[in-house]
């Protein structure tokens, strides 16, 4: 379960009444909880309780949409998807799979972005794009100068800026998804202690050196 409390239907304020009856209808998320998409829904329900903070990611979304925006939303979308995946968000990534559909992306294209790497289905341009946001996420933003060349021989600095803009507030929602264990994010660590078989506590290196 989330890590914070959500906020029921009865209990929202005003500002924020007319998100959940967009996403949920008449219903109460909290206790039916589901949205058009299969998700739980709780990350609304969760930053239901910061209204001015919800408010401004929604507007965010709608930046990131807006028609005057200079990056396609192609790009854009292929990097939200790589983003979801670089930063370990199963939300993020499996949202923007769909987000990538909708806008144009080939299924080959959407499938082959866990490896896209090694893979012969993207352009010039979108290879340059997944560079430049493996070295956002993964790096953390120590960008090489050979990928943001590469980068600018495809876009323009004003589409590279709201590239940059994109990748950095997405991976923000990563984050907060996987701290908060929001929508697909709800998972436990899976990097534990294995037990050894009982009666048995050997160290593994020592026993394979012979040592005691």
């Amino acid at each position: 379960m989330t890590r914070t409390r959500q906020i029921p239907r009865a209990e929202v304020p005003d500002s924020v009444l007319p998100i959940y009856e967009r996403l949920f209808g008449s219903r109460d998320p909290v206790a039916e909880p589901g949205t058009a998409t299969g998700t739980p829904g709780n990350w609304w329900t969760v930053f239901a309780q910061t209204p001015p903070l919800l408010e401004h990611m929604i507007a965010g979304f709608a930046l990131f949409n807006d028609e005057k925006r200079t990056l396609p939303p192609d790009l854009r979308e292929l990097a939200l998807t790589r983003v979801g995946f670089a930063a370990e968000s199963q939300f993020v990534f499996s949202q923007h799979c769909k987000a990538a559909r909708n806008v144009g992306l080939s299924e080959e294209k959407v499938a082959a972005i866990p490896a896209w790497s090694v893979a012969d289905v993207y352009s010039r341009s979108e290879r340059a794009v997944l560079a430049y946001t493996d070295d956002l996420v993964l790096a953390g933003g120590r960008v090489q100068d050979e990928t943001f060349n590469a980068l600018r021989e495809e876009l323009s600095e004003t589409a590279v800026i709201e590239l940059t803009y994109a990748v950095a507030m997405y991976k923000l929602h990563a984050t907060m998804c996987r701290a908060l264990r929001l929508e697909f994010d709800d998972v436990d660590e899976a990097i534990i202690e294995v037990a050894a078989p009982q009666g048995s506590d050997q160290d593994v290196m020592g026993t394979i050196s012979m040592q005691d």
